[in-house]
């Protein structure tokens, strides 16, 4: 009998969600609510793909054989030093009779599931990946459970695109949630509209300065930590149309800022190493005229939770996208630095995360072009 979560698929520890277990089994024959995919490309998550890389001193061949070993080790990818995977896309070969997805053999479909708890089984020995970038072209199959989530791929973009998009699809959808409540409590949306941001709704809602940058009626400051990154980009996208009343998008080199820049995606681009509290507060403090309202950390890197909740206003909302987040080091930072703040975990879906971040790209000039780059880059 199948568990619409995987349990069934769980081969140990007994007990535990598939994310949780250290090996699942990846057979290809279908329990009735499954799905099987036949994979042509995975997305490894940034946060993974660059601590394989620098373990690995950049060796491809080093970096290919060891997810290749992951994955026969463990029915699934999932990065045993970051805990994180990535997602998949690929095209449906079998739908089991009782399953809820509404997908159907021959679609072209992207998993909006974690790798880490997807069944992943690849026959190629992945050889055509050449281990440098995130992207890793492969053929094998995938299993999909009924409570899995999966898309179906637009027609109208190349699907390595849709593959980058999808994977971050749930930051910009957060970051508008989020922005937009600020937004209609600042513009009076009521108490309804702000006791859903939390402790800065509240506030805002009483009248006291909290959200964008003591205008009255404005909207929210936002301060996006790795804004030319992808989901970086899309959230400072999905912030501006949600009403922000000015953004800043923080980088680390020059390069990343002068691209950013050439985007317009924010109204200031800074520069600063997010590993560096000080630093990042100064930048963000500095280019928005004091601390934001809604901080979006969107770096690939540890060590960055202290100065994000630095650079936020009291009452205001830190959201964590990134895998290589300490949450430890965010809860008892913020203690340490009385700081007042909520704290979000993005959880990589939001209801609708998937047709937003496409429109995006669609729509927005500035944020296809960074992801065009980041592709050909790679």
């Amino acid at each position: 009998m199948t568990s619409p979560v995987g349990l069934h698929r769980v081969l140990e520890p007994a007990g535990v969600l598939p994310q949780a277990a250290t090996r699942l089994d990846n057979a290809a024959a279908l329990g009735a609510d499954e799905v099987r995919i036949r994979v042509e490309r995975i997305n490894l998550d940034a946060a993974s793909f660059r601590e394989l890389s620098g373990r690995h001193g950049g060796d491809g061949d080093r970096v290919r054989a060891e997810v290749l070993g992951i994955i026969e080790r463990r029915g699934k990818m999932q990065n045993p030093v970051t805990g994180s995977g990535g997602m998949l896309i690929g095209t449906v070969e079998e739908v089991g009779p009782r399953s809820p997805l509404a997908v159907r053999p021959g679609d072209r479909v992207a998993t909006l599931v974690s790798l880490t708890l997807t069944p992943l089984a690849v026959s190629d020995g992945l050889a055509r990946w050449d281990g440098r970038g995130e992207q890793v072209p492969c053929d094998g199959h995938a299993i999909l459970f009924a409570r899995s989530i999966v898309a179906v791929l637009p027609v109208d973009l190349d699907a390595r695109l849709s593959l980058a998009v999808l994977d971050v699809c749930g930051a910009p959808a957060l970051t508008a949630r989020v922005v937009g409540r600020y937004a209609a409590a600042a513009a009076g949306g009521g108490a309804a509209a702000a006791s859903s941001v939390g402790a800065a709704g509240d506030r805002a809602a009483a009248g006291d300065r909290v959200v964008g940058g003591g205008a009255p009626g404005a909207g929210p400051t936002v301060a996006v930590i790795g804004g030319a990154g992808k989901s970086g980009c899309l959230a400072l996208a999905a912030a501006r149309r949600a009403g922000a009343a000015r953004t800043v998008g923080v980088v680390p080199v020059a390069a990343e800022r002068n691209r950013l820049a050439d985007a317009g995606l924010a109204d200031v681009v800074a520069l600063a190493d997010a590993r560096d509290a000080v630093a990042l507060s100064t930048a963000v403090t500095g280019a928005l005229g004091g601390p934001a309202d809604v901080t979006v950390v969107c770096v690939d890197v540890p060590g960055c939770e202290h100065g994000a909740i630095l650079a936020t206003a009291d009452g205001g909302t830190v959201i964590f996208f990134s895998m290589a987040t300490s949450f430890a080091a965010a809860a008892l930072g913020a203690e340490g630095l009385a700081a007042d703040v909520t704290m979000l975990i993005g959880n990589g879906y939001v209801p609708g995360h998937a047709e937003l971040a496409l429109a995006l790209v669609r729509e927005v000039t500035g944020v296809r072009a960074l992801f065009e780059a980041r592709l050909s880059a790679d």
